[in-house]
């Protein structure tokens, strides 16, 4: 492909497969697929010349797809990452990935065979305020990181226990494998991994047999602490995450949409201690995280540069859910 605009296919034409779609920044679309056909018809009729499958294995054999984007239901996300790598396709594949480390470790082992290049949606990543703040970590500001606390949980819908999120077959989880991998590799992407693992999950209110909270303490080897809640009992859309340092915090508030204004705050703490010197910054426009991620899959592609958020980010996320819900299990 070298520096040539990549070609696109996308298999899930729901509703992040359309948001991929609007999010390729400058790339091609030229094949959909969807088992519902109408979806990759309607996704189609939005790119000039994309033609629609219902079958994916018809999109992944086409010579011109360059980049297949996973979009389905969990069940599906590591066979057909594994199908497209050894078609030579480089994949960019929605979290969590797979719904095991088992599973996952069959989409390592194939993109290594096939040599191309697997990221994973994080996109929570490529927000402008979390991108900001890491990059305030990175420049020593805040000093040595001692813990971070993190919520994020989104409230409920008529029927939502009946949803596929809702099938452990489908999903492989509940809250914990939605919006709490998000967090994980959030709480990661800050602290470094995670050798000590402590929590649990359970189901409060949603009559369905996936958790709808999760609570976990998550330690690196040096003693730092990630303090975690994921819910769907939330009952109004919520993202918090504060990054405590030795000398400030920052706090990231919001996504935008029904979650608020996305928003960081910086706390520096002044030599006499007392209220800090505090700066906030607000986003209100738009989401581009999608868009700047694929921007970068496709520099990665260019460079053939692993992806910051690909496998082994997935991978770490997955271990953490793992182990939760098998100490979850213990307990009853």
């Amino acid at each position: 492909m070298s520096d040539e605009v990549p070609n696109i296919g996308i298999v899930g034409c729901g509703l992040i497969g359309n948001k991929r779609a609007a999010a390729l920044a400058g790339a091609k679309l030229v094949a959909c697929a969807d088992v519902v056909r109408e979806r990759a018809e309607t996704l189609a009729k939005k790119s000039p010349g994309a033609t629609a499958f219902s079958d994916w294995r018809e999109l992944i054999v086409r010579r011109d797809v360059d980049v297949v984007v996973v979009a389905t239901t969990n069940d599906l996300l590591a066979e057909i990452s594994c199908v497209a790598l050894e078609a030579g396709k480089h994949v960019l594949v929605e979290k969590p990935a797979a719904r095991s480390v088992a599973e996952l470790d069959r989409v390592i082992a194939a993109a290594r065979r096939a040599k191309k290049l697997v990221r994973v949606g994080f996109n929570h990543r490529y927000h402008p305020a979390l991108r900001k703040a890491h990059e305030l970590f990175e420049s020593g500001v805040l000093g040595p990181l001692m813990f971070v606390r993190g919520r994020y949980g989104h409230g409920g819908r008529l029927g939502y226990e009946k949803e596929w999120r809702a099938n452990p077959v489908l999903s492989g989880g509940g809250e914990l494998m939605d919006q709490g991998v998000h967090l994980i590799d959030l709480a990661r992407w800050f602290l470094g991994e995670f050798t000590g693992v402590a929590g649990h999950a359970a189901t409060y209110f949603w009559k369905m047999p996936v958790d709808d909270n999760a609570f976990l303490t998550l330690r690196t080897t040096g003693g730092q602490t990630a303090f975690l809640h994921v819910s769907c009992t939330e009952w109004k859309n919520l993202f918090s995450l504060e990054i405590y340092g030795r000398d400030a915090k920052v706090h990231i508030e919001g996504l935008g949409g029904s979650y608020g204004m996305e928003r960081l705050t910086y706390y520096k703490m002044l030599p006499q201690m007392g209220p800090p010197e505090t700066t906030c910054w607000e986003y209100p426009g738009a989401d581009g995280s999608w868009a700047d991620e694929f921007a970068e899959f496709w520099e990665d592609i260019r460079l053939h540069r692993e992806p910051s958020a690909g496998l082994p980010a997935a991978r770490a996320a997955l271990q953490v859910v793992e182990n939760i819900y098998a100490q979850s299990r213990s307990r009853t």
